[in-house]
């Protein structure tokens, strides 16, 4: 087997301050958009690595995302935009941004106020996991 070196760390990419630009293309050519061109967006409380919710992003999500310092959904249900915590109060600030090894998936690191369910439980996870059974390691 032959040993690969870590991929150097890209440079930083210069973003529009305004929140409906376009998201620079080099982020624009690294994603792999689904049919409906978006990707998985997976929420993480920044301080305790809680896993909070899954949303979806366009290129235009996410480029607002990344320039606003809030986090802002796709709705594919109502095909609109949604900025997380308008209407509930329940707002998630942006501490980071990253793109999984495949392009497929972002995780969005943030600092929740409030629950990020939109059925008022603190994440999209609580009270809804499945009997398996557990792997273990010798």
């Amino acid at each position: 087997m032959s040993e690969q070196s870590a991929p150097s760390p890209s440079p930083a990419v210069e973003l529009s301050s305004d929140p409906a630009g376009p998201l620079p293309q080099e982020i624009a050519d690294a994603l792999k958009r689904d049919s409906a061109g978006l990707v998985a967006a997976i929420v993480q409380q920044h301080d305790t690595n809680e896993v909070l919710m899954l949303g979806w992003m366009d290129d235009e999500a996410l480029h607002r995302t990344m320039t606003t310092g809030r986090v802002t959904f796709y709705s594919r249900s109502r095909q609109e935009y949604w900025r997380k915590g308008d209407t509930s109060g329940h707002v998630q600030f942006v501490k980071s941004v990253a793109l999984d090894c495949d392009g497929d998936a972002l995780l969005i690191r943030v600092d929740q106020i409030g629950a990020a369910c939109h059925t008022g439980t603190r994440t999209c996870f609580d009270g809804r996991d499945f009997t398996v059974v557990t792997g273990y390691r010798d």
